[in-house]
Parts: C-alpha cells; sequence; structure tokens
C-alpha cells in the first residue's frame, strides 16, 4: 500500500517491487531493482527514506526516516525480517540480520554485518565490514561491542550518547507522559494521510 504522508508521495520505479501487503508511507524513495517484501512498513515520519538498487527489506522490517536522521540504506543491502531501521545509515552490501536494531543517528559501513537480535544504538559508527555478533550491542563512535551481560559497562557509554535527545528532543530524566504526549501529536499526522494504491 502507498500511501502520501505530510504532502509527500512515495517514488516506485517500474523494476521494483512492493508486496501488496507492505506499506511505503511518504517521501519514500526506492532504487531499481528493490524489493520490499510481505508485512514490511517504510515510513518517512518528517524525514525520508531511500533505498538503493538491488536491496531487500524483509517480511515485516521497520524502516524509519526522521527530520534530523533519514534512513538512507545503500545499494545491494540486506534488511532481514523484523529488523528494525530507525534513522539510520547503511552504506552499500551492509547485512542486517533478522530481528537486528539500528537507532537514529547511527551509520554501517559498507559490507557490515549486523547479526540476529543485534543492537546498534544512537549516535553509533560501525566501520566498513564490521560484525556485531548474535545479540550484542554496538555504541559509541567508534562502535564498541558489548555482550548483554556487560549492562554496567554498557551504560557507562550508552547514557553518554543521548537516547532522549537523539530519539525525542527531549532531556534524560524527562517524564514519560510529556515524552507520549508530543508523540502522540507526533503520530497523530498519520490521521491525514491518505491511500494512492497497491502498487
Amino acid at each position: 500500500m502507498l500511501l502520501e504522508h505530510r504532502g509527500q508521495r512515495p517514488v516506485v520505479p517500474e523494476s521494483a517491487y512492493v508486496a501488496p501487503s507492505a506499506v511505503l508511507c511518504g517521501a519514500v524513495v526506492l532504487g531499481e531493482n528493490s524489493r520490499v517484501l510481505h508485512g514490511a512498513v517504510l515510513t518517512a515520519e518528517n524525514g525520508e527514506v531511500r533505498v538503493g538498487r538491488n536491496s531487500v527489506v524483509m517480511e515485516n522490517a521497520l524502516v524509519r526516516g526522521r527530520a534530523d536522521h533519514p534512513a538512507l540504506i545503500g545499494d545491494s543491502v540486506l534488511v532481514g525480517p523484523h529488523a528494525h531501521v530507525n534513522g539510520a545509515t547503511l552504506d552499500d552490501e551492509v547485512f542486517v540480520a533478522t530481528g537486528a536494531s539500528l537507532f537514529p543517528g547511527s551509520t554501517a559501513g559498507r559490507g557490515a554485518e549486523i547479526r540476529i537480535n543485534a543492537v546498534v544504538h544512537v549516535n553509533t559508527r560501525l566501520e566498513p565490514g564490521q560484525v556485531v555478533p548474535i545479540g550484542w550491542i554496538a555504541v559509541g563512535d567508534p562502535a564498541q561491542l558489548f555482550s548483554p551481560d556487560r549492562h554496567e559497562e554498557l551504560w557507562a557509554l550508552q547514557r553518554e550518547l543521548d537516547f532522549p535527545g537523539t530519539v525525542y528532543g527531549v532531556p534524560r530524566g524527562t517524564p514519560m507522559r510529556d515524552i507520549m504526549a508530543r508523540q502522540s501529536e507526533f503520530y497523530g499526522s498519520h490521521r491525514d494521510d491518505r491511500v494512492l494504491g497497491t502498487d
């Protein structure tokens, strides 16, 4: 399904394929021979989503573009099933495995691999060819890798990356009710979306 959002429409070349149950919303631009499979959602909230040539976004993945952090996916990239690419930049030939997550301001250099259920945190930079192992967390610029059992060490670095400021535009410690009032208003703009078609 193609949706106009904030006056912007998806751009899908003839050589691309978008599954009937996939959603492209707003300023989403697909490259030649790109593929968006069933259940995937590519949503340009208030920042663009670009997918390069011969790239595939698999089933039930989410790709979200934000004003300060567009989602930019290079050529020959695989975004695996149930992956989450939120305001991240993926250079050419990056592999994002099932369930992996990349947060706003993160970048993955050419040929990087983010393996099953791995996380690349806000404002983190993976070097070209760098691998984040299954279930591990990458934090910092350049990225340091942490296994999930090293939470205290991870938090010491993660805290400085300013997740609430990067993602929500608020200082750490802002009450959840205030954050969610802002989020509710922001996502309320979808009430005005307009269905354009299914291919």
